[in-house]
């Protein structure tokens, strides 16, 4: 007998502010403070919720070592001051680690395995570099048939670029549009009801007295969005990937720190507690691109994902459509025919950042409260993915 899948709901989706990396507002702060203080945060927000009915917690993290090893999705939990009957689990899938996270949460309530589930993504970038501190590749990938897998991400944007001719000034204007569109988004408030402001705890030496001077201070605003940003500051600064390319700094995502979290429920659990839901999770889908043009994931996990939850594009209101690179985005809207308008309204990962493995559950929170401040329906968070591929996951809102 065929056991019919129930719906998962959120009942609850925050994000701490993002900081810029190495060297922002959060270079001295753990990632799983970040991410237990997140945790925390979510279950505020369902107060009438026994913490003791939640299954596991699922956490997206690019690069699980160093600060942000040791399985930090239990480490977490446990720093939350969670019953340590919840369980807890670090999920990889580089830059769609936190998407994945929610999907897998929703997964286990959807099959009836569980009730009540975390999803969450955390990413320090500031603590962990890029590549992890001992990276070790398999010289196999270095074979003609493998080179993909061993470009490096600048350079995969730089084959995108040529492949879709992607101009530089194409890139540089929409790099320009995402820092104008998050300055204003800021300027509204609209990033406040996703945001879950975070004490950060500074201890300088002090010299003249032999005694550690420990201060506060508050944050609630991602530190990334230039509001002096303009095209001619752009085309000053020159290709970083290759001598005659394309891509910038200033047409790139930013590294950043971060995370993110939500609480998944089944319609039981709705009732039981009287929790009211933010959204529903309808689908999730990923496909694999070839390595060397990875950037244009999305324009083969979007119309997976609209295929498996019954609808169609036009149906979608708001992309957040990861800015990796311009040129990447650029052509995955291109090909896909994306309406503009409802791409990153608000601003993409150039202008605020991309914290690897948190950004899937950040831009979570980002359009399930956008969907009910403008009264829309669907909503979409997608990105592509190191080493060719692309995710996406859609939410409806209740």
């Amino acid at each position: 007998m065929t056991k019919q899948l129930q719906d998962a709901y959120i009942v609850a989706a925050t994000r701490t502010p993002i900081g810029k990396a190495p060297r922002g507002m959060f270079k001295n702060t753990r990632p799983d403070d970040l991410l237990a203080r997140v945790i925390q945060s979510a279950l505020s927000q369902v107060p009438t919720l026994d913490p003791k009915t939640i299954e596991d917690a699922i956490v997206g993290c690019s690069f699980p070592e160093g600060a942000q090893g040791l399985n930090i999705g239990r480490m977490a939990v446990l720093l939350a001051g969670l019953p340590k009957t919840v369980g807890g689990v670090t999920v990889n899938r580089y830059c769609a680690s936190g998407i994945t996270a929610v999907a897998m949460a929703a997964d286990r309530i959807r099959v009836g395995q569980a009730d009540v589930m975390i999803a969450a993504g955390v990413e320090s970038m500031s603590m962990v570099p890029m590549m992890g501190f001992h990276p070790s590749m398999n010289m196999d990938i270095f074979k003609d048939e493998n080179v993909g897998m061993a470009y490096g991400m600048g350079l995969t944007a730089e084959k995108v670029a040529q492949q879709w001719k992607v101009s530089r000034e194409a890139q540089d204007e929409f790099a320009l549009q995402s820092h104008l569109k998050a300055i204003a988004a800021q300027q509204a408030g609209y990033f406040d009801a996703e945001t879950t402001a975070f004490d950060i705890i500074e201890r300088t030496p002090n010299l003249s007295t032999g005694q550690i001077d420990i201060s506060h201070r508050t944050v609630n605003r991602d530190e990334g969005a230039r509001a002096d940003s303009s095209l001619a500051s752009l085309a000053k600064l020159k290709p970083v990937f290759a001598a005659k390319g394309s891509v910038t700094a200033g047409n790139s995502s930013q590294t950043s720190d971060g995370a993110g979290a939500l609480i998944l429920v089944s319609e039981k659990i709705l009732k039981e507690f009287n929790l009211t839901p933010l959204a529903r999770f309808v689908s999730f889908a990923v496909r694999g691109v070839p390595p060397e043009i990875m950037g244009i994931g999305p324009k083969e996990a979007i119309p997976a994902a609209l295929r498996a939850g019954g609808l169609t594009q036009d149906q979608i209101d708001w992309f957040e459509l990861n800015e990796a690179f311009a040129a990447q985005a650029l052509a995955v809207m291109g090909d896909l025919g994306l309406d503009p308008a409802k791409v990153n309204p608000m601003g993409g990962a150039i202008a605020l950042g991309h914290p690897l493995g948190a950004t899937g559950a950040i831009r979570s929170a980002t359009v399930i409260h956008a969907m009910r401040r403008n009264n829309l329906k669907y909503g979409m968070v997608t990105m592509c993915v190191g080493t060719g591929m692309g995710a996406a996951g859609i939410f409806e809102r209740m």
